[in-house]
């Protein structure tokens, strides 16, 4: 069995324990269908497809009068 060396500090265990918890930036992909910003490998909210064919139904947006 291996054993350290040295003992870590805690800034050095801290550094590599928390890289996982940054916050990463948002990935955003145009639609295929119709162009708009959305989450990869989701369903477009705005047409309703996903990978080229139509999954669910788009929500038809009320006008105001």
């Amino acid at each position: 069995m291996v054993v350290p060396t040295k003992k870590l500090s805690r800034s050095r265990y801290k550094k590599r324990r928390y890289q996982k918890e940054k916050i990463k930036k948002i990935q955003l992909q145009p639609c295929k269908n119709c162009g708009k910003l959305i989450l990869a490998h989701r369903v477009c909210p705005e047409c309703g497809y996903y990978k080229g064919r139509l999954v669910i139904a788009p929500k038809i947006k009320k006008e105001k009068k």
